[in-house]
């Protein structure tokens, strides 16, 4: 597959047993992406709200480097940094737009700008369940999970069309359904966490992440499987909030989705990074283990 990897901000430090998971499963799977050198921020959230053109060339900057190195595709893990690449991509379909973005670049960007995806959809599309059921020796049998995607990663529609129903995506379920698990139909999976407001407005961001952490464990999951390192860092790192929020007590396990990918691989938690995250996983690796 000629694709290239854009890792994003995020990698190298807050969602770095992110990286490291995904980077364990796709070398587990033989997924291979070219370096994408030079590469710069996507612009976030911060860059979008305060001028549309320059965050559109912060992306288009990343897409030509990609172009240029003649990748037909960018794959990135950060449901931040898919919306804001594709984003980006679809404007530059308008002239007046994409002339006043290249005013802001070194140098004109590709006529053809390859397109962004996930790094789950890749693995869906290149691999699909059977072949993941094929790599999953530990089989995360009994181990009931709740998918969570967030509010990005399947929106807008028309961006996002390849993850089907923007309200009911499925292919998460279908990866971890591969690796053995009882994924819960979870009536939550798309409702956003809060996002960037747990910084302004922190007890919004614990009101709706803790609708979530409530709802998955009324519905006896083990874990909280996520893709997105701003929906792990609320749903983890801020679960106490939530708790005392909600006003009932929280303790259940958020996972990215590759790191329970990575467990029934046969990988070690320490291989996947797990010693980064906050609410302890020793009950779910002692019910994995049980069921080994």
């Amino acid at each position: 597959m000629n694709a290239a990897y854009y890792p994003g901000c995020s990698a190298a430090g807050s969602s770095s047993d992110y990286e490291q998971s995904t980077q364990a499963v796709c070398g587990a799977l033989g997924l291979k992406f070219a370096s994408l050198p030079g590469w710069n921020c996507c612009g976030s959230t911060p860059a979008h709200a305060v001028d549309t053109e320059l965050s559109a060339a912060l992306c288009v900057r990343n897409l030509d480097l990609a172009a240029r190195i003649r990748a037909e595709r960018v794959a990135t893990s950060c449901p931040s940094c898919l919306s804001n690449l594709r984003l980006a991509r679809k404007r530059m379909e308008n002239p007046q737009f994409r002339a006043r973005v290249n005013e802001l670049l070194d140098e004109p960007a590709a006529e053809q700008l390859p397109q962004a995806y996930s790094v789950m959809q890749l693995i869906h599309e290149e691999y699909g369940p059977e072949l993941v059921a094929n790599r999953a020796h530990r089989r995360l049998t009994g181990i009931r999970i709740a998918p969570y995607y967030g509010c990005l990663l399947s929106r807008p529609a028309d961006v996002m069309a390849d993850f089907g129903n923007p309200e009911n995506p499925q292919v998460m379920e279908g990866l971890l359904r591969a690796c053995g698990a009882d994924v819960l139909d979870f009536p939550l999976k798309t409702d956003c966490c809060g996002a960037s407001f747990g910084i302004p407005e922190r007890r919004v961001t614990a009101s709706l992440s803790g609708k979530i952490l409530d709802a998955a464990t009324r519905m006896g999951a083990d874990v909280i499987a996520v893709a997105c390192p701003l929906c792990q860092m609320n749903l983890d790192l801020r679960q106490r909030q939530a708790a005392r929020e909600c006003g009932r007590d929280f303790n259940i396990p958020v996972l990215y989705f590759t790191q329970l990918m990575g467990l029934a691989f046969g990988f070690t938690p320490t291989q996947l990074g797990m010693k980064k995250l906050m609410v302890s996983t020793a009950s779910l690796l002692k019910k994995l283990d049980a069921g080994a």
